[in-house]
């Protein structure tokens, strides 16, 4: 990889190292604190990517498509929406661990509607999330917000899937391995 290309990479790290390094000699107690926030965040990440990686790859080897692809692929219909939101919303730790996740989904014949939808599950509707609503908002904000982001999420992915454009979806899903993807033109909710 040439240099510029390296350098266009890590331009937002270079800019952010660009403004934090003067700050730091400036207001050494402000560096020394974001130094050390630094330190914990970049430890917290090695912490929960190793083993979430080694997980996707065993997924990836010891999972066939031919598994993947009937519940949660084009024809799946509303059986592979609700696996979607019940895998997103039963899932553990932060958001950027989903996008690896949602990857193996795509190569494991997903389709593009329920990773849409898995990941806005991720995203919104986890379990600990409702019960700590409830616990503290009362059950008719929890249920509520639940319900309104369970409309939100599917209605997204319904229309994200529904306005790619056929060339779209090819270009995508090419990009995880997928030649010749197996969707007909629309979304098909059964």
């Amino acid at each position: 990889m040439d240099m510029k290309k390296t350098l266009k990479r890590w331009r937002a790290a270079l800019v952010s190292l660009a403004v934090a390094l003067p700050l730091g000699i400036l207001f050494p107690e402000a560096g020394e604190r974001a130094l050390g926030l630094l330190g914990i965040n970049v430890a917290t990440i090695l912490g929960i990517l190793p083993p979430v990686f080694i997980l996707l790859g065993l997924f990836d080897a010891w999972i066939p498509r031919e598994r993947v692809a009937p519940r949660l692929g084009e024809g799946s219909g509303a059986r592979g929406i609700v696996l979607a939101v019940l895998l997103g919303a039963g899932s553990a730790g932060p958001l950027y661990i989903a996008f690896p996740v949602a990857e193996v989904m795509l190569r494991k014949g997903a389709s593009l509607r329920n990773v849409f939808i898995f990941l806005g599950s991720w995203s919104t509707m986890r379990v600990p999330m409702i019960l700590f609503e409830i616990q503290n908002m009362g059950y008719v904000f929890g249920l509520s917000r639940y319900g309104a982001s369970l409309a939100g999420i599917l209605a997204m992915g319904y229309l994200t899937d529904r306005f790619l454009g056929q060339d779209e979806k090819t270009r995508l899903l090419s990009r995880f391995g997928e030649e010749d993807p197996p969707f007909k033109s629309g979304p098909s909710f059964q």
